[in-house]
């Protein structure tokens, strides 16, 4: 069989946090494919919306952006913004926020908006759009993206969306839900300290040691004696992303 890619094991890993009938807001890229994957295998009953106002949508080709009008073939209804984020997340019955990252510090502080290069100068990107309501209000966020030192720093360029600022907890910032769940990386899985709202590595992706992890992160990380392996993908799964989901590796690679 051909060789198991990292991003398959990141599709599959975040699939498995999703559960049936939970209703999740998703981006777009591999939260997309994970969703997907989710709703095909165990989560039948997964209602994913898109914060353009495509729900479950089911596409045959992979799209590769929200003006793609692949995006919502098959989908059950197509509204906007203010259905998605208005009747959906800021009513509260939202369960995920699937999203992706520039940066993501120990609390699970999100940035999305901008990164500093040289000294004194700055890009822009994309900005928040509706990650800060997704991080925000939805009763738990996954964030999947590359584990790299400068994409997991001490401290953000710039904070877009919340996590457990400085550590404190949600109620305290008036936040709803229970925040930051779990970061997806391309070497493993992070979750948060019930107490101190602190990363914590849950599991390595076969392969990869805590050694790597940690010269990869660029906050204090905190390492249990005992790390469990994720699991790789299944075969099913396997075929659902390559045959089915992205066939054409537009996120997968």
């Amino acid at each position: 069989m051909e060789e198991i890619r990292a991003t398959e094991i990141m599709a599959a890993a975040g699939a498995r946090e999703l559960r049936d009938n939970d209703v999740i807001v998703v981006g777009l890229g591999l939260p997309q494919v994970a969703a997907v994957l989710a709703k095909r295998t165990h989560a039948p009953g997964l209602t994913s919306l898109l914060e353009i106002g495509v729900v479950n949508m089911n596409p045959v080709d992979t799209p590769v952006g929200l003006a793609d009008s692949r995006i919502f073939y098959r989908s059950t209804c197509w509204s906007g913004f203010l259905d998605i984020l208005g009747m959906n997340l800021h009513r509260g019955i939202v369960d995920v926020g699937f999203l992706g990252a520039l940066e993501v510090d120990r609390f699970g502080n999100i940035n999305t908006t901008l990164l500093k290069e040289a000294p004194g100068k700055v890009r822009y990107i994309n900005g928040s759009s509706g990650g800060n309501d997704v991080a925000s209000l939805a009763k738990r966020v996954i964030i999947i993206m590359r584990h790299e030192k400068r994409k997991l720093p001490m401290a953000l360029a710039h904070l877009t969306s919340p996590g457990f600022v400085g550590g404190k907890s949600r109620r305290e910032m008036g936040l709803r839900g229970e925040g930051p769940h779990r970061v997806v990386t391309n070497m493993a899985i992070l979750g948060f300290d019930p107490e101190t709202h602190a990363a914590s590595l849950l599991s390595l992706h076969p392969g990869i040691r805590v050694e790597e992890v940690v010269a990869n992160t660029g906050f204090p990380l905190r390492v249990p004696k005992e790390v469990a392996v994720t699991p790789l993908p299944t075969p099913e799964e396997l075929r659902l992303l390559r045959e089915e989901i992205d066939p054409q590796r537009a996120y997968l690679g």
